[in-house]
């Protein structure tokens, strides 16, 4: 019987510091995409919260992201397009608590919606998105870190190889307590 409350009470001292482990942070990044060598660059923002729990050095956890970016007019002509996804997923951090980095990796699907053209030429559609992204947060402050880069490609599923959107993204995390 000692050794059942023994290894209750060990399991649960790991549970609780695993649990203590835990970390939830909000992020804002400017983000830029392109979708295909001799297309235009796409801008916006993305924003997102991740939940990771932390077990020594790897931590693993979720993703909730939207990223809105769009081109207007570049060469006259008055048409624009606009990418805007809303993704989940999983993440896996390393944190070596020797230095002030955690590099990252995401798989994340969810909806992409797409728009391009002008006027009644205008096409707009919504399909299956996914994408695989990495990065690199440098901690700077106690609950901030800088998300120096993040690098990602994806595809919108239904368009072919014609719309494979690739991302170039930096910005701000903040990590709750």
């Amino acid at each position: 019987m000692k050794f059942f409350r023994f290894c209750f009470l060990w399991m649960m001292t790991l549970g609780l510091a695993g649990a203590a482990q835990a970390q939830t942070a909000v992020y804002g990044e400017f983000t830029a995409a392109k979708s295909a060598p001799n297309a235009s660059w796409m801008y916006g923002p993305t924003i997102g919260l991740y939940h990771d729990s932390g077990h020594g050095l790897f931590a693993t956890g979720l993703d909730i992201r939207g990223t809105f970016a769009g081109r207007g007019d570049t060469n006259g002509s008055g048409s624009s397009q606009t990418l805007d996804t809303l993704e989940g997923g999983v993440r896996l951090a390393v944190t070596p608590h020797v230095l002030p980095i955690k590099p990252y990796a995401e798989v994340l699907g969810g909806l992409g919606h797409l728009k391009t053209g002008q006027g009644s030429a205008r096409t707009s559609s919504t399909k299956f998105a996914y994408q695989f992204l990495g990065g690199l947060d440098f901690t700077f402050f106690p609950r901030v870190d800088w998300r120096v880069v993040e690098f990602s490609y994806g595809r919108l599923a239904g368009l072919g190889d014609s719309f494979a959107p690739k991302t170039l993204s930096t910005g701000l995390v903040f990590r709750l307590p």
